[in-house]
């Protein structure tokens, strides 16, 4: 199940475990990305907080962190080649794996089609 946030995160799910990232509108609007900045395993966040940071050529930004959690894993490859959050942002792009607190909280999050909506 695919789930979004306003602020253009996408999440995956797998049981209690979500692979976030950035979606395709989110790393367009950013152009071509030359820094990422990745949260350490074990960090634990709330929903809102400043979990990553990403550098384009035209401007820095955060990623926020969808829902209350544990990072269990970390993408380094995009740390090593940001311009795979470009090419492939909802794929090989991704950045972080969240164990989440509460997987009720998702149903909060916008479906594709909400989402879609509210960037049109």
């Amino acid at each position: 199940m695919l789930k979004f946030t306003a602020e253009h995160e996408w999440l995956q799910f797998d049981g209690d475990v979500a692979t976030v990232g950035i979606t395709r509108h989110a790393a367009e609007q950013l152009g071509d990305l030359v820094f990422v900045e990745l949260p350490d395993v074990g960090a634990t966040f709330s929903k809102g907080d400043d979990a990553a940071t990403v550098e384009s050529v035209k401007a820095a930004s955060e990623v926020y962190c969808p829902l209350d959690g544990e990072i269990v894993e970390v993408n380094d490859a995009i740390t090593g080649d940001p311009s795979l959050v470009n090419s492939d942002p909802q794929g090989a792009g991704w950045f972080f794996k969240l164990k989440l607190a509460n997987r009720a909280d998702a149903d909060g999050l916008l479906d594709e089609a909400a989402y879609l909506e509210s960037i049109a």
